[in-house]
């Protein structure tokens, strides 16, 4: 009699169910593409979503994005971000004097009294654009060729005759019979720094691109310059608020910040590579 025959059997392992990756990346060119998420799918519709990143770091990219340009720090010379930096802290120094500057004029043009008439404000405002006008026409013939031959001076000289401007209308409510002409000195002195600020950037920019980026490092700069604006425009309204009616405090402000902006202005120059331009 023939024993139980035991049969072991084994089933086949289940074959491995197709899947579909899909990757997300960000960039604008092969060199400077970062993975940001992968998107896994599977044969019964589940989806999985693996993030490289949390969601707090993802949208702090996005906004770093608006202000650096891209493949930061290697598509900039290593002077950038100091630059950068005290830049923005001169702008910003600039818009908080630029809001006092501004109050003084006002009311030097009779804005609030009830004497002054709009066709006078009116005018008195068109000599001060006008001369500022005709002074940036000038400059621009006369020393237009000579602004890519020295950055570092003409950077120089458009900071401080832009910190005259901003004085000139300051003092333009203490000399009424005088007004005229210290306002249309001041807009004379902005038109000066208009040109050569606008010119001497253009070689900056050109000095710290790396990767023929100057397009972006120029935007990103904008966007930079339009926050110290921001910034530096509530924080002048605000000491604008808290000084009107005292004409102490609004000077010793007015100074303090002009040291503070020369201060800043020695900063920018002392650095080597920028010393070079």
């Amino acid at each position: 009699m023939e024993g139980d025959q035991k049969v072991n059997s084994t089933s086949p392992a289940p074959a491995a169910e197709p899947a579909m990756m899909i990757e997300e990346w960000n960039g604008t060119s092969s060199t400077k593409l970062t993975k940001t998420a992968t998107i896994t799918s599977t044969s019964h519709s589940s989806i999985s979503i693996q993030r490289s990143s949390n969601a707090f770091t993802h949208i702090s990219q996005r906004i770093l994005q608006a202000f650096v340009p891209e493949g930061y720090p290697t598509s900039v010379t290593p002077d950038y971000f100091p630059f950068q930096v005290w830049d923005s802290l001169q702008g910003l120094s600039t818009y908080v004097r630029m809001m006092l500057s501004t109050q003084a004029l006002l009311s030097a043009i009779g804005v609030g009294e009830k004497s002054a008439t709009v066709i006078g404000a009116t005018f008195q405002w068109f000599l001060r654009d006008l001369t500022g006008m005709l002074g940036g026409v000038l400059f621009t013939c006369y020393q237009g060729s000579n602004l890519d031959s020295n950055a570092k001076m003409w950077r120089l000289v458009a900071d401080l005759m832009n910190d005259l401007g901003m004085l000139m209308d300051l003092v333009s409510p203490l000399f009424p019979s005088a007004f005229v002409f210290i306002v249309c000195i001041g807009s004379l002195s902005r038109s000066f720094t208009g040109v050569a600020s606008g010119a001497t950037r253009a070689a900056l920019t050109q000095h710290f691109a790396l990767e023929n980026n100057a397009a972006d490092i120029a935007a990103k700069e904008g966007s930079q310059e339009t926050l110290a604006t921001m910034i530096g425009m509530a924080l002048g309204m605000l000491l604008a608020r808290l000084t009107i009616g005292h004409s102490f405090p609004i000077w010793i402000s007015f100074l303090s910040l002009t040291m503070f902006h020369i201060k800043l202005q020695g900063c920018l120059l002392s650095f080597a590579e920028y010393s070079e331009l």
